[in-house]
Formats: structure tokens, sequence, C-alpha cells
């Protein structure tokens, strides 16, 4: 009956969409590297040029769009612009819809994500209902289906190289786990994930897993992956591609978010037909933000207000205009121990109004200096476009506190960033427009911080049974040299995937 349903939705509002059946290209922020298609965009990471895939046109959704828009799951919402980014040359729609059925058949509600109205006008929407209990299940199940529709479709055969700082690896893991045309690597900083990120990954023992536990933080650990993605030659040879929050694909899906919070929390009226609501968005690589930032460019009428931890330099450069390296601390919102937010790139080239020359000059500077301060149109466009807060350890767990005094309900580190925005605005009396709180990861992932909020875990079944399960990820300690063991453990499985292509039966 449910698949009914959403197919009939979706015939429905294709027919309102802009220029859906049109081949979407991608240019990079740098503009050095030629145009590329969804396919391209989506196997790439990285563009050659350094920057990163962005499409050439944003279509604008007029009215008449939105308001129909407005009446779809969040599934089919996820639909539509996907429609809009791939175009049917690529995917014709009834194949898309099937991928997309498949990437959300193993979420734990119905709906796929779950708005809950708290107290005081808080709203939280949940994106944490997929089997790793975070955001990422949802844009990397869908990736994940991306990728096998054309792997399969050109016999071949992929390793991806993802570098986690908790979520990412489990749930890129997860997506991609017993395919037989994709290998996982995946480098995880020992001591800097919590508990059950570590074992949501080491615990997955398919064939096609490979989790390399690194002596460092999560910054250290890119520093292998970059090296070996710099080496052209190398990266063609082995088919490697990267899941990080810089691919294409993820903020696609993300962008859903921003619609779905949009059309839930928006009051219907006749008199003001596309009220503006604000979106709160906790970020680390800002992947969440770019994906709210394109959807502010295509029409949706959403304010964003961007949260971090004490690793702040998306705070300073929405407030200042700096966007320069400090020391990673670590945090109780420990996915958000990010250094350098890849997905800024995106954002300055989106304000600048798509000049791929300023942008490359911008981010060649601060490649050189880890230090930039923007040029003030731009970050002018930046505080225009959004608002920032940076929120101490202390106020993350008194967050949390308030949040299961007011309304029994258990908030993550990451979402009580966002939540102790809206308690600011609430209690200075700035809610003059409804506000949705994103929340990116469910609260039992992060029992120690849930304790030392003064509060009580609440650990579902499947997280509690990772304790006994078989664990298996190769250290990396410090003085070794990191990306000589990457590469042979690539080239170890380019050999494995050639003598199984030659002997299929195997």
């Amino acid at each position: 009956m449910d698949e009914q349903v959403s197919l009939q939705e979706d015939t429905e509002s294709f027919a309102h969409v802009p220029e859906a059946s049109r081949i979407m290209w991608y240019t990079t922020t740098r503009g050095m590297a030629p145009r590329v298609n969804f396919e391209g965009a989506l196997f790439s990471g990285y563009a050659p040029d350094g920057g990163l895939y962005i499409p050439e046109e944003l279509p604008q959704l007029d009215r008449e769009t939105l308001r129909h828009w407005s009446t779809l799951s969040y599934r089919s919402l996820v639909k539509e612009l996907c429609a809009l980014f791939i175009g049917q040359e690529l995917i014709p729609r009834h194949d898309l819809n099937d991928l997309i059925d498949r990437a959300f058949s193993r979420f734990r509600h119905k709906d796929v994500v779950h708005l809950c109205k708290l107290q005081n006008g808080l709203n939280i929407l949940e994106l944490w209902h997929g089997v790793t209990y975070a955001f990422k299940d949802l844009s990397l199940s869908c990736t994940a289906q991306f990728l096998q529709y054309f792997l399969q479709k050109r016999k071949k055969h992929v390793t991806i190289v993802v570098g986690t700082s908790g979520d990412t690896g489990s749930a890129a893991i997860e997506s991609v786990q017993g395919s037989k045309n994709v290998d996982i690597i995946v480098l995880l900083p020992k001591g800097y994930c919590s508990k059950i990120q570590e074992l949501q990954m080491t615990t997955v023992l398919k064939e096609n897993v490979h989790v390399f536990g690194v002596e460092g933080n999560s910054d250290e650990l890119d520093e292998p992956i970059k090296a070996l993605f710099a080496d052209e030659a190398f990266v063609q040879r082995h088919n490697l591609m990267s899941l990080n929050s810089i691919n294409w694909s993820r903020v696609l899906v993300q962008m859903a978010h921003h619609f779905f919070a949009y059309f839930q929390c928006a009051p219907s009226s006749d008199e003001h037909p596309l009220p503006p609501v604000e979106v709160v968005v906790p970020t680390g690589a800002g992947g969440n933000l770019a994906a709210g930032c394109i959807a502010q460019k295509m029409g949706l009428p959403i304010c964003l207000a961007v949260t971090v931890n004490r690793n702040d330099i998306i705070h300073r450069t929405v407030q200042r205009g700096e966007f320069s390296l400090c020391d990673v601390k670590p945090s109780l919102a420990s996915a958000m121990d990010i250094q350098v937010p890849y997905n800024m790139e995106r954002i300055f080239w989106l304000l600048s109004g798509s000049d791929s020359q300023a942008t490359r000059a911008l981010m060649e500077q601060f490649e050189k200096t880890q230090s930039l301060h923007l040029p003030e149109e731009l970050h002018s466009k930046l505080s225009e476009a959004m608002t920032s807060e940076s929120v101490s350890d202390e106020a993350i767990t008194q967050t949390m506190g308030r949040c299961w005094e007011e309304n029994k309900y258990l908030l993550c580190p990451h979402s009580a960033t966002a939540v102790n925005y809206h308690y600011k605005q609430a209690d200075g009396g700035q809610s003059s427009i409804p506000r949705c709180c994103l929340a990116p990861a469910s609260a039992a992932k992060f029992p120690e911080t849930v304790q030392a909020a003064g509060l009580t875990p609440q650990t579902p079944a499947d997280i509690l049974a990772l304790e006994h399960k078989e664990t298996r990820c190769i250290l990396m300690r410090r003085g070794e040299d990191w990306t000589q063991m990457l590469r042979d453990t690539i080239e170890g499985l380019s050999q494995r995937w050639t003598a199984h292509a030659g002997n299929p039966s195997e």
C-alpha cells in the first residue's frame, strides 16, 4: 500500500518539477576541470583541479512547485530532488524510485525521518532512524545505491577510502557491506570516537570491509588519504573514490532535510503563502550547511543558523570573516571536532555568484597559509545567508539536562548544540519565526555524554549487542608510513578483484 501511495505522489509531483528531464552538468568550484554529469561527480569526490563539484545551474522552484512539494513525504522529496539533479538519461525515473526505496528499506521509522514537537516552540527533526543511528545513513544509503547502479551497468569495481571522525565510517560501511563490486577502507581515530561508534565499524567482518585504527585525530588521518588521492595515476589504476562529506551525492540527499523541515514547520496562511522558517544546522564539515545554502538559492524561504562546538572555524568565518585553522580540541560533540570544514568552499562559490576564479584564489591562499580573511562583500553575503553559534561542552550538558527536564527527551551532544541555540533565542524573546533544529544522531550513541549530563542512557538492544561481537581492526601506529600501508592494502584488493573478475565462478 505504501509503495502505491509513494508512486502516486511521485507521478503527480513530477509534472510540477521544472526541467526535470534535462541533463544536469556539474562544474568545479575552482573552474579548471572539465564539466561532468552526475555519474562523474559521484565517482570523483574532489575534482582534478582540487575543487568540489557543484551544479552548473540551480533549478529555480516556483511557488506552485513548493506548494505541491509541501504535501510530499520525506522519501518523495528525496526522489524529486534527485530527479532534478541526476536526469532521466542517467537514471530513468522508475529506476531512481526503486533505488531510493531500497536505500530507505532498513530505516526503523516508517517515515524515514521524524519531527518531534516539544514544549515552547522546540521542533526537532530526527535524522537518525537508520541502522547506525546517525543522519549519515540517509545520504550514504542513497549514494551506495547510485554507486551499485552504475558499477553493475559498467561491470566495474571501486575501492572507497574514508576518513571518519565517528559517524561517516559506520554509515559508509553499513551502506556497502557485502557488495561484490565495492571494497571499503575506513580510517578511524583511535580514542577520539565514542566506544559505540568504534564498535559499529570494527564489528563488521564482511570480506569487503577493511578498518584501520589510527593513532591520531581525524585531521591527522586525513593526511595519508589526501596523499593517496594526490597520485592521480594510482587513483585511476585502482578506481579509488571517497565517500566523505565532500561527495556531491551526499549534499544532494541532505537538501531534503531542509525542504522537509520547512514544510513541516511553516504555518499555513493564505496571506503569507511562503512564510520564513529558521533551520538550525549542527555541523562539522559543512555538508548539511551547503545543502541548506543550495535550498535557499533554489527559492526555499529558510533562514539558516549554524551551530558548532568549541572547534569554531565556521562560527569565526560567519561572525568575522576569519577562515583560519586552530588546533582541534576534543569535545563532547566529537563528530564535529573538525579543523577544515571542506564544504565551505561550495558555500563561498555559491555566495560569490558562481565565481570560480575568486573561489580558486581564496582556497589556494588558504591551502598555503592556513588562514584567510574573506573579502568584505563575500563576508557580508555569508552573514546574510546564515547566523552562527559556538557551544561549549558545559552548555551542551546543560542543554541536554534542560531538554530532559522539560520534555523527557534525550538529546545527543551534537543535537544539543542546535537546541542550545533555540533556547538562547527563545529565552531572549527572539522567536518571531518558527524554528526547526536538525538532530544528526541519537543519544543512544553517546552514553558517556548522557551520563556526564547527569542523565540515564537508554540503549537499544542492537547497540548493547555490539559489546559481545568479534572485532577486527588494523592498528596504524605513530611513526609508521600510513600512506604506504594504504597503498599496499589497495594493491592487494585490486589483485583480488582482477583474479575474481577473471574467474567469476569463485
